[in-house]
């Protein structure tokens, strides 16, 4: 999969590129990724990618030109080396919350994704309505570029492709996943077995397996039920929840 991305602050990626498991990722090759910087499609001496607003108002907008010659040649890029064209996403607060089911789709993908990170005020309108695809939205708070949502959102998708991670199944272990009915991940414990006189839980010595999913399945209901019981009620909407779990959330509230 092929990552691009359109920003002014190309080296922000790194972190994602070179560090932890999505740099070795892309060491080996599971993902690439290429940044595009729009003041190389500018044509004047200060390389001028924004001005002020039509109808006044605070800040500056990001001009369409160098986006549009960005994406142009984001797509000249990969016809040339025979890669899919991807959807252009414009990283915006009025996008589409990005959740784990995105991560999936998005992992997925052969094409991956062109994220175009806004800086200032926002984006000339017309480069939106002519060039992006779609319109993604990391929460419900306001940054000052694109560019730490874009790093979130690639780092949360990589980990989820084939030979990322060290083990194929610790994805399939997250909170949000569906194949955990989307409900938060259960607490986990590691070496020493006692640390200030509070030991790791028994079931988890035990070495029954059967024993330890089923207290994994509980904690995680529970922890979901205290903290977001509204992903209780969408896995509940989904036929996601067994017998078993619906008799144990009883008893939680009883």
């Amino acid at each position: 999969m092929r990552i691009d991305a359109i920003t002014l602050f190309p080296d922000m990626f790194g972190i994602v590129r070179d560090a932890g498991v999505t740099g070795r990722a892309h060491k080996q090759g599971i993902w690439s990724m290429q940044t595009w910087n729009p003041r190389d499609f500018t044509t004047d001496t200060h390389r001028t990618v924004d001005d002020r607003p039509y109808g006044g108002g605070p800040g500056m907008v990001m001009m369409a030109e160098p986006l549009i010659q960005a994406v142009c040649a984001i797509r000249e890029d990969r016809a040339r080396q025979h890669q899919p064209d991807a959807p252009v996403v414009l990283l915006s607060p009025t996008g589409r919350p990005f959740t784990q089911s995105v991560a999936n789709s998005l992992a997925a993908s052969t094409a991956g994704a062109a994220f175009v990170c806004g800086r200032y005020e926002g984006v000339d309108q017309r480069f939106i309505d002519q060039y992006v695809d779609e319109q993604w939205s990391l929460g419900d708070f306001v940054l000052s570029g694109g560019e730490i949502a874009a790093i979130a959102m690639i780092d949360a998708t990589v980990r989820l492709m084939p030979g990322t991670l060290n083990h194929g199944d610790s994805s399939l272990q997250d909170s949000f996943q569906d194949s955990l009915s989307g409900l938060l991940d259960s607490p986990h414990f590691t070496r020493p077995e006692k640390l200030d006189s509070v030991a790791v839980p028994e079931v988890l010595m035990s070495g029954n397996h059967a024993h330890i999913a089923r207290w994994r399945r509980e904690q995680s209901l529970m922890l979901t039920l205290e903290k977001r019981p509204d992903l209780i009620e969408q896995a509940r909407k989904k036929g996601l929840l067994s017998a078993a779990d619906e008799r144990f959330l009883t008893a939680l509230k009883t």
